[in-house]
């Protein structure tokens, strides 16, 4: 038997192919992806949903009269940019929910979400803002988004319920900085500031699978697969072309490999609580060195897999099956 991956990040740009990937993945047979791909069956956990919560939040407060809380508009960019480690600690709990086989039963899941997210934005040293929203406002929103966020909730709790025991579990992620921004980016852009808010569980077991295509082929391809009823689609959405520039105009994976003192790994590095020996927790310095692999999409390898599997050509089957194939044979090896 085949070694399989634990848990491998999924990395890139905008629409650069990493929900085809994973599309492409679930097209296989279990004896492809352990064979050819050294992965089990996958659980999958993406930062996408909580973005599109994020909007609809604001344009319903925004209906209401209220202030946007995350953003600077229906189409702009966050008002503040630790909101990207507010996602970071939604996915850390989404990951331990999958570890201890935890189902959230509650109530109201939009609720549920609402102190979620609160919770989550104090752990990077942002307002629970979404306490302060008086009371009738909120409980208007949250009849408004309980359909969907009960459907998400679900979903996760599926996720979560089921044995880990030869699976892989995939982490979508993207990340990146201004465009014509110098290195190393500023926290809280890019994925060095990123992987060091990830918990300590994902980074014992972790991987990195890094879609590599250029920020301009980024930008093409978002403006390509972005249809008007697309927002609420891993596939389908579209982000505005002023945080392509000021959030994805690069991004810092490259440069991370290049600083890293181990090949073919990128170092986290931080400050983690550990016994002196004495019964005492003290702080010390823990660094991991994650495995990572290049898929090199920027030749398009991945958008006919947006269309029906029936109408999938065999030369481009081929292609993305050799492109994945070798990059997560390389994880293997290293992992």
């Amino acid at each position: 038997m085949k070694k399989t991956l634990d848990t491998v990040l999924l990395l890139a740009l905008p629409a650069s192919g990493k929900s085809e990937v994973r599309r492409y993945m679930a097209s296989l047979t279990p004896q492809q992806c352990v064979e050819d791909m050294h992965m089990g069956p996958t659980l999958q956990l993406d930062d996408y949903p909580y973005v599109h919560f994020m909007h609809r939040i604001d344009d319903e407060l925004y209906k209401r009269g209220v202030e946007y809380i995350f953003y600077k508009g229906s189409s702009r960019p966050f008002n503040d940019n630790f909101e990207w480690g507010t996602l970071v600690h939604l996915l850390n709990e989404d990951y331990d929910d999958l570890l201890n086989n935890r189902v959230i039963e509650t109530e109201s899941a939009a609720n549920y979400l609402f102190d979620r997210l609160d919770n989550a934005r104090a752990k990077v040293g942002l307002e629970g803002l979404l306490a302060e929203v008086p009371y009738g406002i909120r409980m208007e929103i949250a009849d408004v988004l309980e359909d969907e966020v009960r459907e998400h909730l679900e979903e996760k709790n599926a996720v979560s319920v089921q044995s880990k025991e030869g699976k892989t579990v995939i982490i979508e992620m993207a990340r990146g900085g201004a465009n014509g921004s110098a290195f190393p980016l500023t926290p809280p852009q890019g994925y060095q500031y990123t992987l060091s808010e990830l918990s300590s569980d994902i980074l014992d077991n972790a991987s990195i699978l890094y879609v590599w295509v250029t920020p301009e082929e980024s930008r093409k391809k978002n403006y390509e697969r972005a249809r008007p009823d697309g927002q609420s689609s891993i596939l389908h959405h579209g982000v505005p072309l002023e945080v392509m520039l000021g959030e994805y105009g690069c991004d810092d994976m490259n440069y991370l490999i290049e600083l890293s003192k181990k090949p073919n790994t990128v170092s986290v590095e931080r400050y983690v609580e550990v016994d002196n020996g004495k019964g005492e927790l003290v702080y010390d310095t823990k660094v991991w060195n994650i495995p990572i692999a290049k898929f090199d999409n920027r030749n398009d390898l991945t958008t006919f897999v947006r269309e029906d599997k029936s109408s999938w050509d065999r030369d481009d089957v081929d292609k993305i099956h050799k492109g994945l194939s070798g990059a997560l044979e390389t994880l293997a090896n290293l992992s």
